[in-house]
């Protein structure tokens, strides 16, 4: 179990983003239920069910509101990857309903703060404009770091203007891929990815200058430069690009079939925490109205 978790937690912070101090705070209400479970000598998270989550919930007595729902959202997430990583064949914890204003909408970024970070890269390196490719593809797909880094040069159509990418749990889809992204994906292919391979033939579609596949951190750490000398102070993930995606598509009034089938979600209700989101916008132009 113990080893489970750790694999969760470093998946966590490369593939989410996380900060310490949800990957603290997330660890021990993991580390909580681990124990919960040898108290009732259940050591396999294959045997995990509904009641047993439920169980331990109501053993929480000292929790209330935002702080059990907290546990209920972590364990969720925790089931949920056990299912991608197809430990499990079923998330268990979807069955039980969060607490009343316990679900926490994701962080996204606004379209001029998006336009600062995509305006950065405007050197003349190959590196430059790979990542000058990379991030107007993140933001025109959605897609995950882990699926960014790992596209190759056959999985991109550029005349159909679609990629393919595996995502979660080995299924693949097929996202479309606007006009200005393609044109920084070209721009890229014509000549400085050439002088990153040094002419080799390479699998990676964004390989390292030597020669190797990028790695998730890597390019963390790229997005996070590039935020910060666009002048935004808070946190910046890939994840939040890909909650920016979806935002944006909802606001223009894509509807949300779609904007699943392009996120790879298994469930749709995984792709309504979006719709939220588009509900504060429609309040928050609302509320500009003179008798508002």
């Amino acid at each position: 179990m113990d080893e489970t978790i750790d694999r969760y937690l470093s998946y966590l912070r490369v593939e989410k983003g996380l900060a310490t101090h949800s990957l603290s705070a997330y660890g021990s209400d993991l580390a909580d239920f681990s124990r919960y479970l040898e108290r009732h000598h259940q050591t396999s998270v294959k045997k995990v069910t509904s009641s047993l989550i439920l169980d331990y919930l109501l053993s929480l007595k000292r929790l209330k509101g935002r702080s059990l729902a907290r546990h209920l959202i972590t364990l969720r997430g925790f089931f949920r990857y056990l299912v991608s990583e197809e430990v499990i064949p079923k998330n268990p914890a979807t069955e039980l309903d969060l607490p009343k204003g316990g679900r926490k909408l994701p962080d996204f970024l606004s379209l001029e703060e998006v336009d600062r970070i995509l305006k950065i890269p405007a050197g003349d390196s190959p590196e430059e404009f790979r990542n000058r490719a990379m991030l107007d593809l993140l933001y025109a797909t959605g897609l995950r770091v882990s699926e960014l880094v790992s596209l190759t040069l056959n999985e991109v159509d550029r005349e159909a203007g679609f990629l393919r990418t595996m995502g979660k749990g080995s299924k693949e889809r097929v996202v479309p891929v606007g006009r200005s992204a393609l044109a920084s994906l070209q721009t890229y292919l014509d000549g400085p990815r050439n002088q990153l391979t040094k002419g080799k033939a390479l699998d990676p579609l964004f390989p390292t200058r030597r020669g190797r596949k990028m790695t998730r951190q890597m390019f963390w750490q790229i997005l996070r430069n590039y935020a910060r000398r666009a002048g935004i102070r808070r946190r910046v993930t890939p994840h939040m690009f890909r909650h920016s995606f979806a935002t944006h598509l909802l606001e223009r009034g894509a509807d949300l079939r779609s904007v699943q089938a392009m996120l790879g979600h298994a469930d749709i209700s995984t792709t309504q925490i979006y719709t939220h989101l588009n509900l504060r916008h429609l309040k928050e132009i609302a509320s500009r109205h003179p008798r508002a």
